[in-house]
């Protein structure tokens, strides 16, 4: 069964261009394009897409405040946002917004429709750059704190250590294959370990990963 995608961007040349990649691919099937952030609001309640493209600067309502509409709407529909900003506090109001995923627009077509696939299989997709830019943001305003348990410590204490390791890189955007190669684990044990942080610390997904790791300023090891 193909999947269904929306694409919402203001950029007429943007779109065609993102239909042109998708369409190549035979599990993809572009059902729609929108041109601000409302239009998409109304195109996914009307068109029911698996995955909507979501650009982060449109008129009229931008990207994540579309996001934040469809998420509330409770619908099957996940957003994946698309962007030519990698400025922190866009990729964190997107994800706390309701998106499933961030990448930049320079993504290598090979990797925006895998991307796709696994937003629609229920996973989520954070660029590591935009990770990375998120937790140094962080770590440039947190104070060092002298005496008593570290906020990491604290915050994490459910956490073996190697789901400590594992959290960590979750939080800074790899994905399973490479965290398995970094720790020299297998993938399927990776997602064990995944599992088992989502459920001690109550968090949905990978993107929730992030945003905790960012709210909490928490920096797994390695």
């Amino acid at each position: 069964m193909s999947i269904r995608v929306l694409l919402a961007d203001d950029q007429a040349l943007l779109r065609t261009g993102f239909r042109m990649i998708l369409q190549a691919q035979p599990d993809l099937d572009v059902v729609g394009e929108a041109v601000d952030g409302a239009d998409a609001v109304r195109q996914v309640q009307a068109l029911q897409p698996d995955v909507v493209l979501m650009d982060v600067r449109m008129p009229v309502m931008d990207g994540v405040q579309a996001t934040a509409a469809i998420a509330a709407d409770g619908g099957p529909a996940r957003v994946l946002i698309l962007t030519t900003f990698d400025l922190d506090e866009y990729a964190f109001a997107a994800l706390r917004a309701g998106a499933s995923g961030f990448l930049l627009k320079d993504v290598p077509p090979a990797e925006l429709a895998g991307a796709i696939r696994a937003v629609a299989a229920g996973d989520a997709v954070v660029s590591p750059r935009i990770t990375r830019h998120l937790l140094d943001r962080v770590s440039l305003h947190t104070p060092d704190r002298g005496g008593g348990r570290t906020p990491t410590e604290s915050m994490l204490a459910p956490l073996t250590d190697r789901e400590r390791e594992v959290f960590g890189e979750v939080a800074r955007g790899l994905s399973n294959a490479e965290i398995a190669a970094r720790l020299y684990l297998s993938e399927a044990t990776v997602k064990t370990h995944i599992t088992r942080v989502l459920a001690k610390l109550r968090l949905r997904d990978r993107v929730q990963v992030v945003i905790f790791a960012y709210e909490h300023r928490l920096f797994g090891e390695g």
